[in-house]
């Protein structure tokens, strides 16, 4: 019995010695640690894809021929691509333009039908609408039908500059909108004239709406030495107007031809260029009777 008592201790601490540790080891702790941080565990799902690719590239641009096989192919589905039925456009259609705008605006953009939308540079082509004369803005979009449609805001002329080559139409911006053969073509138009007659219209066109009472005689507007305005009426009568407060000077003529029909007499020259002494002068009908009033009021002095 003492003998089998030694026989089981010896077989107890035999089997201690081959047990297995639980606890991990150094290296698999290490391991374990760093699989639970999340910058590893993202080197490890990303690396082994990006270096397989960049061998992949390696080896196609380290070789010419097959460079040139890759970039053949791939230009050959990108032309198919981009040359599908529903990227092709057929025409070119113009919204909110005149006929005559509309024909500007086509021959500004010498597109050769079909074309793809792909080879199509919208903002360059829409700059290059934007810089003809009678457009103010442009929206080029390419529509569902395949048609490249041009939506334009055209410029809105409000006057007539008379110049020495020509007549020229602007707008409220003193903006060049199109040129006009004749006067009777835009006759509803107001006419401005001289040198910097374009950057003064706002002014001008305030003076054309004071002169509504008498727009019946009115002839147009002309720009003097760049700093002030005549009033040009029928029978070659002229209003000189101040550099300043001209719209006033031109009411306060306004109301004389209508108290007093200044305008109807023999009236060559209304100068309100000093505001406190007007001065006219007379046509020879108008200084003769002056001259025969001065001698009536002489004679009866005597």
């Amino acid at each position: 019995m003492a003998g089998g008592g030694r026989f089981m201790r010896s077989m107890s601490s035999r089997g201690n010695q081959h047990r297995r540790d639980p606890a991990p080891s150094r290296w698999s702790y290490r391991y374990e640690r760093w699989m639970l941080t999340p910058a590893y565990r993202r080197l490890f799902r990303v690396g082994p894809p990006v270096v397989l690719a960049a061998c992949a590239v390696a080896f196609v641009a380290l070789d010419e021929g097959r460079r040139t096989y890759v970039t053949d192919h791939v230009n050959e589905w990108v032309d198919a691509f981009q040359h599908r039925p529903e990227f092709m456009v057929a025409e070119l259609t113009v919204e909110g333009a005149s006929d005559r705008l509309a024909t500007e605006i086509v021959a500004a953009l010498p597109i050769e039908f079909p074309i793809s939308s792909f080879d199509m540079d919208l903002p360059a082509m829409r700059t290059t609408v934007e810089q003809i004369a009678g457009v103010e803005k442009a929206i080029l979009r390419v529509t569902s039908a395949g048609a490249l449609e041009v939506d334009v805001t055209p410029r809105v002329p409000v006057a007539i500059w008379r110049l020495d080559d020509g007549l020229r139409m602007i707008d409220g911006e003193g903006n060049f909108v199109a040129s006009v053969q004749a006067r009777s073509e835009r006759p509803e138009l107001p006419l401005i004239a001289g040198d910097g007659a374009k950057e003064a219209i706002n002014e001008a066109m305030a003076l054309f709406a004071a002169a509504a009472p008498i727009k019946d005689k009115v002839r147009g507007l002309v720009r003097m030495g760049e700093r002030r305005w005549d009033v040009v009426l029928d029978g070659d009568q002229r209003i000189m107007l101040p550099e300043r407060n001209a719209v006033t000077a031109l009411e306060r003529v306004i109301v004389m031809a209508q108290t007093q029909d200044l305008l109807r007499r023999d009236v060559q020259v209304v100068d309100m260029r000093n505001d406190d002494r007007p001065t006219l002068k007379l046509g020879i009908t108008g200084t003769e009777e002056m001259r025969r009033l001065n001698a009536a009021l002489s004679g009866a002095g005597k």
